[in-house]
């Protein structure tokens, strides 16, 4: 084990001494014999999964349209089986995955073809909260609403809070660096992450950061956050806890416009408020909302602006008639204050059931993740708006308007031929638009497999060339989640811009 050494460990050396291009000598996929399996099928028994049956469940992730089928599904109880089998890929050349919950929303979790997916849902140990250094340390399938409520029961809090935060675990959210309704104030999961024990793609464990807010030397744990499990797979994670605010105040404003609630987002930011939180849900959201879960919403209204405020009591009573009278300048139709912790609960069981909820008024949707700036915001809406009119595709906006995050929703019924393909274009175009007013592929949901393509048109061709430079400094034979992020053309399933050429030839296909 390489201890705390943040100037000299093993991964510093190979940032320093082993930067060259990424090669792709070696990326076709892995086809091999399952007697080859002989050395897991020792260590594992039944703990190695390879029956046809058992590989359903991991073909796809949240993005269920792109699918792999792996060779091979081990369960990891401790980080020794990580080790065990990482090593194991390596000696052998397998590519692998690591996967927690498989809530990925990019393709980011779907399995390499023929590689080996590492299931790390019962490395789910909360191993030690310390109240007086507010951290906690967790194993990475931990789900992150348990997360949450064991930090609340000893009176702090863990802030990330993504919508699937009841199903989703740390090891991914740290591996997408999620975000959430509260990571305009309070910032991302990246924001949060103080240490953690990595296996490299080699099986070489190395300690990143520390327990501590400070660190020395680069920040490798800012690194590999983010990374979509590309340099490796944490196995012990260390977050920072902080105390939880004093009150909230928690606002749902009525726009005529989805336009008028973009434009009034910037407004309240221009004007020196940080809330909490920022959300606008479309009128298509608000329905989906109402049948899944009976949230009520203002009649008459195209968007509701959810806007809450918190912190101290005398920070938030200072701030509220200012909110109110923002809302009120920004043209909102109808104010309803949450009066109590139920109603305050109500509008957030509203908006954290949308994802869900929009499957019970379209057979098939597509979730995009693209960011704009805020200011850009209104403008963005309408372009959507427009895309929609004009190809006919349903689609419902629902995103973080503190930060710009857009998470249009692209409706589509798959059972019809080609409606797959066109909602797809819609989806590309999104993208598109993001980064030509100045913004972002992504804001929390990754990159995966879905928006590599796009990748080489946000950035550079040098920025690029750096990018796979850390890469491969990391994995040299690019095992760990392998075809992910990087526009490399690896034998994985097609995103947004066709077939694969591998798909051409037979090798892999899409369920």
């Amino acid at each position: 084990m390489i201890p705390i050494s943040p100037l000299y460990d093993s991964a510093s050396i190979r940032v320093n001494i082993e930067f060259r291009p990424l090669s792709t000598d070696h990326r076709s996929p892995t086809v091999f014999s399952m007697n080859n399996l002989d050395e897991l099928r020792r260590r594992f028994g039944d703990r190695l999964m390879t029956s046809d049956a058992s590989m359903v469940a991991f073909q796809s992730d949240g993005v269920t349209a792109l699918s792999a089928r792996p060779c091979a599904v081990v369960i990891a109880l401790n980080e020794d089986d990580v080790v065990f089998t990482v090593s194991w890929c390596f000696k052998n050349d397998v590519p692998w995955v690591a996967r927690g919950s498989g809530t990925s929303l990019s393709g980011g979790s779907v399995p390499i073809a023929d590689g080996i997916v590492i299931a790390m849902n019962r490395m789910n140990r909360m191993i030690r909260i310390d109240e007086v250094n507010r951290i906690a340390i967790v194993e990475p399938g931990l789900i992150t609403g348990r997360l949450i409520r064991a930090a609340n029961a000893v009176g702090l809090h863990y802030a990330p809070d993504p919508s699937s935060l009841q199903v989703c675990s740390i090891g991914g959210n740290l591996a997408f660096n999620s975000g959430g309704a509260h990571c305009l104030k309070y910032g991302m999961t990246s924001n949060h992450i103080l240490g953690a024990r990595v296996v490299l793609a080699d099986g070489e464990i190395v300690e990143l950061g520390s327990e501590s807010l400070e660190g020395e030397g680069p920040d490798f744990m800012g690194l590999f956050c983010g990374s979509e499990g590309t340099m490796g797979v944490a196995t012990q994670i260390t977050v920072r806890l902080i105390p939880p605010p004093e009150t909230y105040f928690c606002v749902m404003a009525g726009y005529a416009t989805v336009e008028d609630a973009g434009n009034a987002v910037a407004t309240i930011i221009a004007a020196g408020l940080l809330p909490g939180a920022m959300e606008i849900m479309d009128a298509i959201a608000m329905k989906a909302a109402h049948e899944a879960v009976g949230a009520n919403y203002p009649s008459g209204c195209e968007a509701v602006l959810i806007v809450e405020l918190d912190g101290s009591i005398e920070s938030v009573n200072a701030d509220k008639p200012r909110l109110e009278e923002l809302f009120k300048q920004s043209g909102a139709v109808s104010i309803e204050v949450a009066k109590d912790a139920e109603t305050r609960y109500a509008i957030w069981t509203g908006r954290k059931s949308v994802f869900s909820a929009v499957g019970r008024i379209s057979p098939d949707f597509i979730v995009q993740d693209g960011v704009v700036p805020r200011g850009k915001l209104g403008f963005a809406l309408r372009r959507i708006t427009e895309i929609s009119k004009r190809t006919g595709i349903v689609i419902a906006n629902v995103f973080h308007a503190g930060d710009g995050n857009l998470h249009p929703l692209i409706m589509y019924d798959g059972r019809i031929d080609g409606a797959l393909h066109r909602a797809e274009i819609v989806a590309a175009e999104i993208v598109r638009l993001c980064i030509e007013l100045g913004g972002s592929i992504t804001g929390e949901h990754g990159v995966g497999l879905e928006k590599r393509e796009f990748l080489g048109e946000m950035y550079d061709e040098p920025s690029m060339e750096m990018l796979g430079r850390l890469r491969v400094a990391m994995d040299p034979k690019t095992l760990a989640n392998r075809g992910k992020m990087f526009p490399t053309g690896e034998g994985e399933p097609f995103g947004l811009y066709g077939l694969h050429p591998l798909e051409k030839a037979g090798v892999i296909s899409r369920e």
